[in-house]
Formats: C-alpha cells, sequence, structure tokens
C-alpha cells in the first residue's frame, strides 16, 4: 500500500488530493492546487513513505549507469520538456517492478526526491513543483501514476510511456522508416575540420559497409576549428570548406545516402553577424564558449530559428536535422536582466516558449518535407520531446561501448516507436578486431551510429563491421521491433534479448552463462558480447533437432553441427565477439 500523501505548501494555496481511479495496482492520485488570485505558484512539495521490501535498485530516465537507490536527503533530479521526464522506477533485484511512479506534467520543471529514509527503512518519495517560476495562475492540475504490479520491471516502463501517449499533449511524431537504419556521423571521425570531397569520400565508404544517411555535424558554418561556438547564429556555408552545399548534398544523396545537417540550436556566437540583433534577447551569457542563450520567449528569436531551418531545407534539399543543446533553454541558468519583465516577449515561462518553438519547427519543416528526420540526444528525450524528433541518441561516450549499452536500452525502454541510436561508434584502429566488435555488439538493440575514417581502419576491422552491419540489417525486425528484455539494469544490463514470432536474439555482456527461456522452433542468435572463449548455454528444456553454426566476430564460418542432445547446460565453443547460431532442422 502506498502510504498517505502529505502535501507541503505556501499556505495562500489550497492543495487537494483525490484518488482518482484505481486500475488493478496502478492508482491515480489527481493533483489540484488552487489560489483565490493569480499569483506565480510557490514550491509545492508532495511526499509519502513506501516500504523498501525487495527493492534493490532505482531506475529513471536520467540514471544512466548509476542505479542506486539513494538516500532521502540527496537533490534527486528534475525534469521538464526538455530534459528527460518525470518517472522512476523501483525494482528487485530479479528484475521485478515493486513501486513504478510517473507524473503527468512532463513539461514543467517537476523535481523528483526518492531515496532510502535511514530512520525506517522506507523509500520517501517526494515530487516538487514549481521550483522554477510558475506563469501567474488561479488553478492547477495533474496526476500522479503509482505502479506497484509484479511484473517485469521493462514492461512497467513501458506503460508509463504508453500511458503518456495516450495524452494529447505528448502524442509522439511521425517516424520516417529512414530514421530506423544505420548512419555515419562525421563528428568523432572530423569534428570542424570538414571537407566536402572528404565526406564524400567517407559517405561512399559508409554506404558500402552498411550505413544509409550521414549527419554532417559542427563545422560546416564556420572556419573556426576551436570547438567553441563563438561564431555559431549565422548557419551560412563554410565556402572554404563546402564550396556548393546544394550539390554537396545531391551529390550525397546520389549515393544512395540521406543527408542530415547539425546545428547547436540556442547558441548565438559573439562573433557571428546575428549578434548585435539578439544580444539584448538571450537567457544568459556562456563566457567559456563565447556564445549566449536565445531566449526563445521573444517571437522574432522564435521566427529567425524556425526560419533558418526552412531555409536549408528549401535550398539545400537536406534530408534532416540534428538540433543540438536543447536543454540549454533554462531559466534557472539565467542572467537577471532575464528574470526582469519585458514586454516585447509573448510568454512568461521558458518551456512554454520551447514548446511553441518546436511546434513552429516541426510543423513548417513536415509540411515542406513529410518524413524529415529531427535528431535529438539524451537528456531531450522524453515524451514532451517525442513530439517534435524522430530520432532520439545516447549522449556522447566516445569509445565507451558498456555506456552506450546502457544508454541504448534506457532509451528503448522509455521511447516507445521513436528511433533509438547509439552514440556514434569509434575506437582505435590499433586495437584488436575482437575489440572494436565490442562496440558494435553493445548497441546492436538500437539503431547503430559511426563515426569512423573508414580508410585509416585495417581490413579486419572493416569486414567486421560489414558482417555486424549485415547481421543488423537481416535481423532487424527482431532487434529494433521485437520485444526487448534487459536483466539487471544495476549490474549495467549484462544480459539482452529480443524476439518476435520466429526468432530470438541475444547478449551476453559479462558472464558467458546464457539462461534460455521458451525458445520453442525459434530460431535462436546468441551474440558473445564478452571476450571469453566459450558460451554456457543453459536452457529450461532440450532442444532436440538443432543445427549450430559457430561465426567468428568478422563473420567467417568456424563450425556447423547438429547440437549435442544432452543434459544442459550446452558449452559453445564461440570466439570473442563472436556469434552463435541455432537452427531448428526440418
Amino acid at each position: 500500500m502506498v502510504h498517505h500523501i502529505e502535501a507541503y505548501h505556501d499556505s495562500v494555496l489550497r492543495v487537494k488530493l483525490q484518488n482518482e481511479c484505481t486500475d488493478g495496482d496502478i492508482s491515480y492520485v489527481h493533483v489540484v492546487i488552487e489560489s483565490d488570485e493569480e499569483i506565480s505558484f510557490p514550491q509545492v512539495q508532495l511526499a509519502w513513505h513506501y516500504p523498501a521490501v525487495n527493492i534493490q535498485a532505482y531506475w529513471h530516465p536520467g540514471s544512466f549507469r548509476n542505479k542506486s537507490l539513494g538516500v532521502d536527503w540527496s537533490k534527486g533530479f528534475s525534469s521538464k520538456g526538455t530534459v528527460v521526464a518525470p518517472v522512476g522506477c523501483f525494482l528487485s533485484s530479479d528484475g521485478r517492478n515493486r513501486l513504478a511512479i510517473a507524473y503527468s506534467n512532463a513539461i514543467e520543471t517537476v523535481n523528483f526526491h526518492m531515496g532510502i529514509r535511514e530512520e525506517d527503512g522506507t523509500i520517501r518519495c517526494q515530487i516538487t513543483l514549481f521550483s522554477e517560476p510558475s506563469k501567474p495562475m488561479k488553478r492547477y492540475e495533474g496526476t500522479i501514476r503509482i505502479d506497484q504490479r509484479d511484473i517485469p520491471f521493462e514492461q512497467a516502463i513501458q506503460a508509463i510511456s504508453y500511458w503518456y501517449e495516450s495524452m494529447d499533449a505528448y502524442r509522439p511524431c511521425m517516424i520516417p522508416k529512414a530514421a530506423t537504419f544505420p548512419m555515419y556521423s562525421t563528428w568523432y571521425s572530423f569534428h570542424q575540420e570538414l571537407v566536402d570531397k572528404e565526406i564524400e569520400q567517407q559517405c561512399r565508404m559508409a554506404k558500402e559497409i552498411g550505413c544509409d544517411t550521414v549527419i554532417v555535424d559542427d563545422g560546416w558554418q564556420t572556419t573556426d576549428n576551436q570547438r567553441g561556438y563563438a561564431y555559431c547564429g549565422d548557419w551560412e556555408v563554410a565556402h572554404q570548406k563546402i564550396g556548393n552545399m546544394k550539390a554537396h548534398v545531391q551529390k550525397v544523396q546520389a549515393m544512395g545516402m540521406k543527408y542530415i545537417l547539425w546545428y547547436s540550436m540556442p547558441f548565438i556566437g559573439l562573433h557571428s553577424k546575428a549578434w548585435d540583433t539578439y544580444k539584448d534577447k538571450l537567457l544568459g551569457y556562456r563566457e567559456h564558449l563565447q556564445a549566449g542563450v536565445l531566449d526563445p520567449r521573444y517571437p522574432e528569436v522564435r521566427e529567425y530559428l524556425i526560419s533558418t531551418y526552412e531555409t536549408a531545407l528549401n535550398e539545400w534539399g537536406v534530408d534532416g536535422f540534428k538540433l543540438d543543446f536543447i536543454d540549454e533553454f533554462d531559466l534557472n541558468k539565467a542572467n537577471d536582466k532575464a528574470l526582469e519583465k519585458d514586454g516585447r516577449r509573448d510568454f512568461d515561462s521558458v518551456q512554454e516558449a520551447v514548446e511553441c518553438l518546436l511546434e513552429g519547427i516541426f510543423a513548417r519543416l513536415h509540411a515542406r518535407k513529410a518524413d524529415v528526420m529531427i535528431e535529438f540526444r539524451q537528456k531531450y528525450i522524453g515524451p514532451f520531446m517525442r513530439r517534435f524528433g524522430n530520432i532520439f541518441r545516447v549522449a556522447d561516450c566516445p569509445n565507451d561501448a558498456v555506456t552506450n549499452r546502457v544508454g541504448t536500452i534506457d532509451l528503448r525502454l522509455f521511447s516507445g516507436n521513436t528511433a533509438v541510436h547509439s552514440d556514434m561508434l569509434m575506437w582505435s584502429p590499433e586495437d584488436t578486431v575482437e575489440n572494436a566488435a565490442l562496440q558494435l555488439i553493445n548497441v546492436l538493440f538500437a539503431v547503430p551510429q559511426l563515426s569512423m575514417r573508414f580508410e585509416k581502419l585495417p581490413p579486419e576491422h572493416i569486414e567486421m563491421t560489414k558482417f555486424w552491419l549485415k547481421f543488423w540489417r537481416e535481423n532487424r525486425d527482431v532487434l529494433l521491433f521485437g520485444e526487448l528484455r534487459a536483466e539487471a539494469p544495476e549490474l549495467l544490463y549484462p544480459n539482452v534479448q529480443a524476439r518476435n514470432s520466429s526468432k530470438v536474439v541475444m547478449a551476453v555482456f559479462g558472464s558467458p552463462y546464457v539462461k534460455v527461456v521458451e525458445p520453442g522452433n525459434k530460431k535462436l542468435f546468441i551474440m558473445n558480447g564478452t571476450l571469453h572463449q566459450e558460451l554456457v548455454l543453459d536452457v529450461d528444456r532440450e532442444l532436440p533437432n538443432r543445427v549450430v553454426e559457430i561465426y567468428d566476430c568478422c563473420g567467417n564460418l568456424v563450425s556447423m553441427a547438429p547440437l549435442a542432445v544432452q543434459k544442459v547446460p550446452h558449452r559453445l565453443k564461440v570466439k570473442p565477439s563472436g556469434l552463435a547460431i541455432l537452427t531448428c532442422l526440418k
């Protein structure tokens, strides 16, 4: 049972909490906050306690590699439309949901403050509203969803995602087919040192390897290669790098590749031509970046940004946009001037202004190109952002396969049908091919992005990459769209699997032990995401009439033989980063 929810607030407010309805072990607590006068509401805290029984981990959309329970005196995390979501799930060590909590308002700032209370061994659950100034109002409503069902934690998280989808404020946008195929990015491979002919060369190789889209990142708009943002804001092509953008885009598209272009959405550089126009319409200035953060509460700021992307679509014929740093639209980081009243603004709330901005961007781009792709990356990946973006990417984690795995699985669990992409893959050309293969295997339950200079890779690295992208494409139906299970988030998902009516694809990343439940007659793929030389296969029944194919990490067939009918477990000699395929004999 959820204990009684207490509300802590300023006395000028009236707070009513009503148990709206109960659906099995799911409760909905309706929150109504009222004032006699139209005011900016002060903070309101909603708190209750829950017994910490059989709870060993805590998942939330921004938890990344830290799935620890935490303590009730910690800061918790804040969410808003452009930063994660007000969602948390406490689970047991066997992956069962114990308590999944979500709050209906995923647009305005909400603080989730959940952790162990030392005094009595309970979890103190606290949701704080209005931690930053609200627009003046007399009435506010919201709903707390509390799920105590004994179900797999993945299902509890996915159910929250479906709950948001059912609300008009969070209807996801369409997902172009192209968004669900591998992509090549220029960021790690070029950084800002872009040259059109070199981009085209990489695109030809990327297409041959198995990528269908290029994302041209930072650098196309400036000759300054210091990795700052002092020259952002004009969004004119640096012709020393790309002589003719339209012709360049068409050359890439003629290869069968889509073309996505990067923009740092909120930044206006100190040395841009647009600086003088917008320097007094900023939320703040970032000295270390030599750039200001545009204030979207000004209608002319919104129109400037929208028309910038619309122009790129119309004049250059690009297929999509990577819109970066959206979480920088943050009133908590604003300077004093941005906190003062200004009659030129048509919004008081930054989040409402961002919503208006994103609505304008998506509507005008979608009207021009129905299948336009828009990429956002962690942390701007919640239900609100699904209205405007059809690609969610893992935050930057170069050469870090484990963080990439955790990021892709976290996103897959909470993002519905939005295309989830890995961070761009890169590794040292001097590394072993088995180690390089781990970069791919760790992200195959999402859409891989790559960012390597392919001509610098050894031939075996190229063959390995081709093999795993070919495997991904052949099994995309189950890897992206099958039922996803991911064990032990607190241990960074050491076992992941996806299944549909005909296939089961499994991957192990820690121990070489593989537990298979109810394989039936389905074709079984087991990826060895370890450097062990053997996999130990344990099944809940014998697997007669199966042939086993073993491949190394480059796709070379190592062995093929019937699976010995014996007592489990089976011991399969699978090389590091290799693959075992078990097929029923007809």
